[in-house]
C-alpha cells in the first residue's frame, strides 16, 4: 500500500470515528434529556390493586408545589426478604450510603446526585403518584443492562436487504417477549452486585434469548467460545433513567445499553434463538419507526439504528 492510499485510508477512518462519536453523543443526549416521565404515572401499579395518585405534567417536578399530593405507599410483599432486595428503611442494621457505592451495591445514579427527604431517596425525574419501592428491589436507583444485538437483514444470496421505500439497509435486533407484561423488549436485566455492566448485558442475552440456564456445561462451551469476543466489543450507547412502569417516588430503573453488532451475521445472527428465564418469546425484528417496545427501549433501539446507518454509509457496515 503506497503512502497516498495510507493517508486516504487514515482520513476515512478518522472521519468515520468522528461521525460515529458525534452520533453516539447525540444518542446519549437525546435519551438522557428526559424531563417528564409518562409510563410510571396514572392507573394501577403493576401486579397490584394500588392506585397511583394523579400527577399532571406540570406537577411532576419536585420543584413544583403540589399541596394536595397524597400518594399511596406500596412495597410488594413478594420482594421482602429476597437476597437481591433491600430491607425497609428504618430497619435495624440497614444504613444505606446514598449516591455512592455501598459495598457491592451501586446506589449512585447516572442522573447525578438525587435528593434524600426524611431518609428516603427521591426519584430524580419527579413524582410518580406512589411511594415505597413497589416491586423494585433497591431503594433509589435499580441498575439494569440492556444489550442491543443487531445484524443486517440479508437476502437469500447473502446481500444486505434494502428498504423499498428509502433504499436504506434494513437493520434487525433481537427482542424478547416479557413474561410479566407480554410486551416486546430488549433482553436485559438487573446488574448483580459487583458485576461488570458489559458482563450483565452478555449474561442476560444468553439467559433470555438463548435459554442458557437450562443448558449443560457441554452445551454452553461452544456458545461461550463464540460469544467471548463478540460480547467484548460492544459500543456503550446510553446510560440513564428509564421511564419504567415499576418506578415509584423512592425507587426507579436506570439502565446502561450496549450495541453488539454482528456485521456479517455469522456469530449471533446465524444461531437459533430460544426464549428462556423471564422471556416467553424471542425473535429478530426489523427496526422501524412504528415498532412498539417496553419502557424506553424503542428510543435506545432507534438511536442504535442511526449509529449503525452512519457506520454503514462510511463503509463500516
Amino acid at each position: 500500500m503506497n503512502e497516498i492510499m495510507k493517508v486516504a485510508l487514515t482520513g476515512i477512518q478518522i472521519r468515520t470515528f468522528i461521525i460515529t462519536t458525534i452520533c453516539v453523543l447525540m444518542i446519549r443526549s437525546s435519551v438522557t434529556m428526559i424531563t417528564v416521565h409518562f409510563k410510571c404515572r396514572g392507573g394501577l401499579y403493576p401486579r397490584s390493586n394500588v392506585e397511583r395518585f394523579p400527577v399532571p405534567d406540570d406537577k411532576v417536578s419536585w420543584s413544583s408545589e403540589y399541596k394536595g399530593y397524597l400518594p399511596n405507599n406500596h412495597t410488594s410483599s413478594s420482594i421482602r426478604g429476597k437476597p437481591w432486595a433491600d430491607p425497609n428503611i428504618g430497619e435495624p442494621g440497614f444504613n444505606p450510603q446514598w449516591n455512592a457505592m455501598d459495598g457491592k451495591v451501586n446506589r449512585a445514579s447516572y442522573m447525578g446526585q438525587y435528593s434524600i427527604k426524611d431518609g428516603y431517596p427521591l426519584n430524580p425525574i419527579g413524582r410518580t403518584g406512589i411511594t415505597g419501592r413497589g416491586v423494585l428491589g433497591r431503594w433509589g436507583p435499580n441498575h439494569a443492562a440492556d444489550p442491543v444485538v443487531t445484524r443486517w437483514k440479508r437476502l437469500e444470496n447473502g446481500e444486505i436487504e434494502k428498504d423499498k421505500l428509502n433504499n436504506k439497509p434494513i437493520l434487525q435486533c433481537v427482542v424478547i417477549k416479557r413474561r410479566d407484561t407480554g410486551e416486546w423488549a430488549l433482553p436485559g436485566g438487573m446488574v448483580d452486585p459487583g458485576e461488570k455492566l458489559s458482563a450483565t448485558a452478555a449474561r442476560e442475552f444468553q439467559e433470555e434469548a438463548m435459554n442458557s440456564l437450562v443448558m449443560s456445561d457441554e452445551q454452553k462451551l461452544p456458545l461461550m467460545e463464540k460469544f467471548k469476543k463478540f460480547f467484548s466489543e460492544g459500543d456503550e450507547i446510553y446510560q440513564g433513567y428509564i421511564d419504567d412502569h415499576r418506578n415509584t417516588d423512592n425507587a426507579w430503573m436506570e439502565s446502561i445499553a450496549y450495541n453488539f453488532h454482528d456485521n456479517t451475521g455469522s456469530t449471533v445472527g446465524a444461531l437459533k434463538l430460544h426464549a428462556g428465564d423471564d422471556a416467553v418469546g424471542v425473535q429478530w425484528v426489523d427496526i422501524t419507526p412504528d415498532m412498539k417496545l417496553y419502557a424506553s427501549h424503542k428510543d435506545v433501539v432507534m438511536l442504535v439504528y442511526q449509529k449503525c446507518l452512519a457506520n454503514f454509509s462510511q463503509g463500516e457496515n
